[in-house]
């Protein structure tokens, strides 16, 4: 299993229709195949300037590797990431 996590920051104000289009478009991604326990977060802790968060889970390696090419995900780096994200930091893990 690898657990696919990213912390961000958008370039638009807190509570802005911006925002809001931003994290609902995000959740698109939820419907790729291979795709599990798909999350969108909001940071509670004042310990980092991330604000958001997407975490999902993928069975195997396979499953994410279809992930990163599948065309609603790279739909969305390129047409909604590159340009509404300040900042991220990407986290992916494995179970020990």
């Amino acid at each position: 299993m690898i657990r696919h996590t990213v912390a961000f920051r958008l370039v638009h104000p807190a509570g802005s229709a911006e925002e809001a289009a931003f994290l609902e478009a995000g959740a698109a991604l939820a419907d790729i195949p291979g795709v599990t326990r798909f999350e969108r977060l909001r940071e509670v802790s004042p310990k980092n300037d991330f604000g958001f968060g997407f975490s999902m889970e993928f069975a195997d390696q396979a499953a994410y590797d279809g992930y990163n090419t599948h065309p609603v995900h790279v739909a969305f780096v390129t047409e909604r990431w590159q340009t509404e994200v300040a900042d991220f930091l990407e986290v992916d893990y494995t179970a020990l």
